[in-house]
Parts: C-alpha cells; sequence; structure tokens
C-alpha cells in the first residue's frame, strides 16, 4: 500500500507540518506560509451553528422493509409491494439541551427518519412520545425559550420550565408522559419512535386517509430512574451515543416494527377528539394499529459532522401518496424546519451526501448560491416553462383534496365532543400501575417544587387536578411536602 501524503486544501504536497515558516531561525513568521495560513483560517470556521433544538443527537444508517400490503391505503411506492426495501438515515436527539449535553437526561427524544425513495426522499420528522406540549406553532419560539437556558442566570430554570406550562394547560398530557417512566430511555435502541403529526395518505384511487405512525422497538422498552440516569451521566455523558455505536459495529441491529393508525378522511369531522390536535392520541380502540413493516439499522456513519451534525431532516419532503394534514403544528414545521437548514448549512444543503436523494435525481432550476455542486449541463436553462426540454411538472395528483371553508382569520382550535386539554392526560394517568404513579408523581414533585412563585405552582397543580382529583392531590401533598422540608 503507497504511503499517503499529506497535502494543502488545493491539493499540493505539505512538506513540514510541524515547523511553521519563519524569518531565519527563531524569527518571525511569514504571511506567505499558505499551509499556517490556511489551517489557522480554517479552523476558526470549522464550527457551524447548532440546531437551536435537536442539538445533541446520534444517527446510523439502515433500511426498512415492506412486511405488509398497504396498498389500499397509500401509492407511495416505496410500500407498494411486500418485501421491497428503502434505504434510510435515521437520526435521535435530545430536544432542550446543546451539542456538549448529556445523553440520559429527562426529555424528549427526537425520531427523525429520511427514506432514500425511488420518488425522492420521504422525511418523516417526529419524536419518541405520541404527543407534544403545544398546538399551535405560534406559541413554539415562547415554548423553547422557557425550556433553554435563562438570558440572566445561564442556566435552565425551573421558574421558567413551569410558569410557560402554567399558561399552556394543553401541555398537561405530554408532561405526564415526560415525567412518567419512559421520560429517560435507556438507550436510542430501547424507544418507540413516533410521528406524532397526522398525516394524510392518498391511493391510487385518489381516496384519502389519515395516519399517525407508530415505530415500537423490538429490544424492548427499557427506561432509567432519575437516579440511574445521573450516575449514568456522571459515568458516561454519551451514553445513548455509546450505545448505538457499539451495537452495530457489534453486529447487533437495533429494529422497530412500524405500525400505522388509518383513519377514513370522512370520518375526521366527527371524531370525539380533534385528530389533528398534537395534544392528543387516537385511543387504539378506536382505530387499532396496522402493521407495515420493519426499519432496521445497520451501519454506522463514517464521520459525525458530515454525516448526523449536516443530516437535515423536514417534514414538508413527503412524496406521491403521502402529504401534510390540517395539523396546525405540521403546518408550522413545514416551513421551520427547511428554514432552519437554510440558516445553519445553506441553501444548497440538499446537495450534501447524507441529504440528496439516492434512487432518483434532483432535478429543478434552483441555481448558484454557496456551495452549489449542482447547476446542470452547459446547456440547461435556469428557468421554466422552456423550448430546451428542461424538466417540467408531473401530471399526477400527488395527494387527495381536501375541502377547506370559512372566514380567514385567528382562530382557536376547533371543537370536538372530547376536546378538552385534561382528559387525556387522566386517562394516561389512570393506565399507569400503582408504581408507576407514585414514581410519576415524585419526578414531577420534585420539579415543582422549586419554583419560587406560589401562584405558578397553584396553576400548575390545577392542571394536575383537573385531569384526575387523586393525580391532583398526591401532586400538590408531594409538593408541599418537599417545600416544607
Amino acid at each position: 500500500m503507497s504511503k499517503r501524503v499529506l497535502t494543502t486544501e488545493s491539493g499540493a504536497p505539505v512538506a513540514d507540518n510541524q515547523n511553521s515558516a519563519t524569518a531565519g531561525v527563531g524569527g518571525p513568521l511569514l504571511i506567505q506560509d499558505q499551509h499556517l495560513i490556511e489551517k489557522l483560517a480554517r479552523f476558526n470556521r470549522e464550527r457551524i451553528p447548532e440546531r437551536v433544538v435537536h442539538a445533541r443527537g446520534s444517527g446510523a444508517y439502515g433500511y426498512f422493509e415492506v412486511t405488509d400490503d398497504v396498498t389500499a391505503y397509500t401509492k407511495a411506492a416505496f410500500l407498494s409491494e411486500v418485501g421491497k426495501r428503502t434505504e434510510l438515515f435515521l437520526r435521535f436527539s435530545t430536544v432542550a439541551d446543546s451539542l456538549g449535553g448529556a445523553d440520559a437526561v429527562r426529555d424528549p427524544r427526537g425520531f427523525a427518519v429520511k427514506f432514500y425513495t425511488e420518488e425522492g426522499n420521504y422525511d418523516l420528522v417526529g419524536n419518541n412520545t405520541p404527543v407534544f406540549f403545544i398546538k399551535d406553532p405560534l406559541k413554539f419560539p415562547d415554548f423553547i425559550h422557557s425550556q433553554k437556558r435563562d438570558p440572566f442566570t445561564g442556566k435552565q430554570e425551573p421558574d421558567n420550565v413551569w410558569d410557560f406550562w402554567a399558561h399552556a394547560p394543553e401541555a398537561t398530557h405530554q408532561i405526564t408522559w415526560l415525567f412518567g417512566d419512559r421520560g429517560i430511555p435507556a438507550s436510542y435502541r430501547h424507544m418507540n419512535g413516533y410521528g406524532s403529526h397526522t398525516y394524510l395518505w392518498t391511493n391510487a384511487d385518489g381516496e384519502g386517509f389519515f395516519v399517525k405512525y407508530h415505530f415500537k422497538t423490538n429490544q424492548g422498552v427499557r427506561s432509567l430512574s432519575s437516579e440511574q440516569a445521573a450516575e449514568v451521566v456522571g459515568t458516561d455523558a454519551n451514553s445513548h451515543q455509546t450505545d448505538l455505536l457499539q451495537a452495530i459495529e457489534r453486529g447487533v441491529n437495533p429494529s422497530w416494527t412500524l405500525y400505522v393508525q388509518i383513519m377514513p378522511a370522512a370520518e375526521a369531522a366527527d371524531y370525539r377528539f380533534n385528530p389533528f390536535d398534537l395534544t392528543k392520541v387516537w385511543p387504539h380502540a378506536d382505530y387499532p394499529l396496522q402493521r407495515v413493516g420493519r426499519l432496521v439499522l445497520d451501519r454506522n456513519p463514517d464521520n459525525v459532522f458530515a454525516e448526523v451534525e449536516q443530516a437535515a431532516f423536514s417534514p414538508n419532503n413527503f412524496v406521491p401518496g403521502i402529504g401534510p394534514s390540517p395539523d396546525k403544528m405540521l403546518q408550522g414545521r413545514l416551513f421551520a424546519y427547511a428554514d432552519a437548514h437554510r440558516y445553519r448549512l445553506g441553501v444548497n444543503h440538499t446537495q450534501l451526501p447524507v441529504n440528496a436523494p439516492k434512487a432518483t435525481t434532483a432535478d429543478n432550476y434552483g441555481r448558484d448560491g454557496f456551495m452549489a455542486t449542482r447547476n446542470g449541463s452547459r446547456h440547461d436553462k435556469n428557468y421554466e416553462p422552456n423550448s430546451y426540454a428542461g424538466p417540467s411538472q408531473t401530471d399526477q395528483a400527488l395527494s387527495a383534496a381536501l375541502a377547506v371553508s370559512g372566514h380567514t382569520g385567528t382562530h382557536a382550535t376547533p371543537e370536538h365532543v372530547k376536546d378538552d386539554d385534561f382528559f387525556q392526560a387522566g386517562e394516561l394517568y389512570r393506565l399507569m400501575s400503582a408504581e408507576e404513579r407514585s414514581r410519576l408523581v415524585a419526578n414531577i414533585a420534585g420539579s415543582l417544587a422549586q419554583v419560587s412563585r406560589e401562584d405558578v405552582i397553584e396553576k400548575n397543580l390545577a392542571h394536575f387536578h383537573a385531569a384526575d382529583p387523586e393525580y391532583g392531590k398526591r401532586v400538590e401533598e408531594a409538593v408541599r411536602a418537599l417545600r416544607e422540608d
């Protein structure tokens, strides 16, 4: 094997990588030392803005294999036949902390999948919880500000966290998830993933079906208590990254089974819950899980920065047969995610290898900008329509047409029979065993008791009382006991 020669960025060989060029022995440095200047200038520019949320993450490549026929519900090509495999990249993440944060913390986990389909990339951007804290994207910047570091103290403040939740009663359901037993996964391999939002599937006949995605871990769900998590963080702050990397290197390839809940589009208007409210689930008794296929991770990235940090997911990356629903939070994310990546990575981030389609070729009239590598051939035009055989629009309908009506303006979420902010939180509490309830109450009280303002505590306690009288009573008693110590 021939010796590899160190070169500059332009490919010229480097003769000395240990000593800078000087004016004589011990003399001042020379600005003509191109290798020195290039190394320092590049080093100064190696960091890019980290993600505002989901900054701390891990990822791996794998495939999705269809195991059950779903062609009655969607015409998506990658789901068209049993046994079909599609390459994918999956990125896991925590939500609130920065890039240097620990893995084993109480926080929702991102579960973002990029399917490299023959019709283009399909991004399914979800979490390890089926619900979220808010139902309108207008609240998202404020919510995240309340969860991130305080501008004065420079650290996350229980006062801010719980003050926002005091004014967001719809968060009660997700709070019950977060402070429950599944709030701190033991590893990325041992947690479920959810699309969380409601999406629209369209079949070959143009019929529409609303769906929710559920990725059930085949490793079994395993979680950590607060005490176990503190010990893990003190031993290996990168515990989830370590586990995922080493499992795949050993050939222990993690997998998930994908199920969907399917609601005929015509049933949405009269369903007892608003089916597009991200703070609510569809009970399985109403819409049972139907199996679709198996997701397997079998290859680690070669370079974490190039592939995990530069991986860009956006829920507006759809393929024919899959589209958005009227879910307000999803509608907001259709813009926000792609815009975040244009800021972090540049307008041509979709040309990076981890983000570029693999089974098809992107062919459009986007041109130029930083890091442009795909600008067409020398005879291609940069406008449309044209007379030069450039790409033109498809004739097929990508998704079912949904009827809309009403007046423009700001509107509250439409009301359904059981559309309050607390019913499902109470249902979740009542599903828990006695031991699970005790741990949930202790976890909430340990955090809420740190809040300095009594009125904020009272508002939050009212939410738990509204969800379930026993729930509220136990949290209140636990908080009072901690504050009296």
